[in-house]
């Protein structure tokens, strides 16, 4: 933008600074020239009728030029056939300025002066000697400045273009390489990213890949998980399934049943028929739970009421298995829950609870809003956990017991992961999707569970409701 004003201020500042340099070498050479012809042209006999112009003819060349004005501006004589035909006269105003006074103009230096005969004017001359050399030198300055101009601005348009090319282009075909890259399933590491548009552009990009990278992992882990899942629950409901069929078979064709064996069958038919029942329900559950527009019809409750329901009536479930059971709650404030899936909840943690404990070991429950009531039994890793009482309600279930190994904490809440690999036992208790459905529950109330196990002391579950914030 400023390349030509900058041209054209070097050219003027060039030429200004040669004209200073030529001035006074061509002032003198132009006034010896003029001053021969002066005297000749002082001759009054030029400036009369039908003069005869040979002689001063002889002093005009291609440097050189003449012209003759009489007393009242009409032109007698001039060497540039031009002159006459544009016009035969000037103003007296023109003729009488800058008389005695040679004139650097542009192109030649001027002089004009009046000739008299008596005292009186009787006419005027005019010469004019061009300043060839200087032209030439200003000619040939403007064609360098021009050459450099044209020159500096292929430059600055290349390194334009190579600025360009290399800042937008290129960084704009590497990112499109790493996207048909990614397309086809490539993996990439990911490049410098500077702090421009491209480089948000590169940034949305990395994180739009990151992010369909982990939902297609996330997909593929669901898939998986489903995989196992038919695989597993084909393989429990076979064996309940096979087993109805047999004391099915036994009762309709064994002839010589007692009435004992008769009702033994029935029982084990029943139960392995309510087994089968439960884990389709879980199953179900689950799959629901698994859907993110899937919602609960929640109500809002009084959280010391709803807590106290909630962790009463598993006093003779323990005593049957002779377990230690201790209950606590100290909650205040309303909640918005669903009041069935929570009984599931705490139903699933519970029956899960009994399960590992053995006879006359402890078992821990309650649900606590104030940082004042915290439980004092927590085993020292729960204790540790980062509470937030003003904004949550927590429930806790504990239980005394072997501790799980902590590489398998991380996939205790998977569907169907048993800590010991024997499912020997695996009809005598639940379905193995009870804890899967525990988080999923909670999650969906807002909040989360997390399990703690210490070595020596068992396990210890937290779960996180919040508040109602109306």
């Amino acid at each position: 933008m400023f390349l030509p004003l900058i041209c054209v201020y070097l050219l003027f500042a060039w030429i200004h600074s040669y004209n200073e340099d030529q001035h006074f070498a061509e002032y003198i050479q132009s006034t010896n020239a003029m001053q021969d012809m002066k005297e000749q042209l002082s001759d009054p006999k030029y400036y009369k009728g039908f003069a005869d112009y040979r002689p001063i003819e002889q002093l005009v060349d291609n440097h050189r030029a003449i012209t003759l004005y009489n007393e009242n501006g009409f032109i007698l004589y001039s060497s540039d056939a031009s002159t006459n035909q544009v016009t035969n006269s000037i103003h007296k105003k023109i003729l009488y300025e800058d008389l005695y006074t040679y004139k650097q103009g542009y192109r030649s230096f001027t002089y004009k002066e009046p000739v008299f005969e008596n005292n009186k004017v009787v006419g005027f001359f005019h010469i004019s000697v061009a300043r060839e050399e200087w032209t030439e030198g200003v000619v040939h300055r403007t064609y360098l400045i021009a050459g450099i101009f044209v020159i500096v601005f292929i430059l600055i348009y290349v390194t334009i273009i190579y600025l360009v090319n290399r800042k937008l282009n290129d960084r704009l075909t590497g990112l499109m390489g790493e996207m048909s890259a990614f397309a086809k399933g490539d993996v990439l590491k990911e490049t410098e990213m500077k702090k421009d548009e491209i480089g948000e552009l590169k940034q949305q990009f990395y994180t739009m890949r990151n992010q369909i990278v982990e939902a297609n992992e996330a997909i593929e882990e669901q898939q998986r998980e489903k995989e196992y899942m038919i695989a597993t629950l084909s393989h429990d409901l076979k064996t309940p399934l096979t087993s109805i069929r047999a004391y099915a078979e036994a009762l309709e064709h064994e002839d010589g049943l007692t009435k004992q064996e008769q009702q033994a069958y029935h029982r084990i038919i029943t139960e392995k028929s309510n087994f089968m029942k439960d884990m389709l329900d879980d199953l179900l559950t689950y799959t629901l739970l698994q859907s993110p527009s899937y919602e609960f019809d929640v109500v809002t409750v009084e959280g010391e009421e709803f807590f106290e329901m909630l962790m009463s009536d598993y006093e003779r479930l323990c005593k049957k298995h002779r377990i230690q059971l201790h209950s606590e709650v100290y909650v205040s404030g309303t909640y918005e829950l669903h009041p069935n899936q929570m009984i599931r909840v705490v139903d699933n943690l519970v029956s899960n609870a009994i399960h590992h404990t053995k006879e006359h070991q402890n078992i821990w429950i309650g649900a606590y809003s104030s940082t004042e009531d915290q439980p004092s039994w927590l085993f020292p890793s729960a204790k540790k956990h980062p509470f937030d009482f003003n904004n949550n309600v927590y429930i806790f279930v504990q239980n005394e017991g072997e501790a799980i190994p902590q590489e398998d904490i991380p996939h205790v809440f998977h569907p169907l992961f048993q800590v010991d690999e024997a499912r020997t036992k695996q009809s005598d208790h639940g379905t193995g999707l009870g804890l899967s459905i525990t988080k999923k529950i909670i999650e969906k109330h807002g909040g989360a569970v997390h399990l703690y196990s210490d070595k020596g002391y068992g396990v210890c579950m937290v779960c996180r409701l919040p508040r109602d914030k109306g």
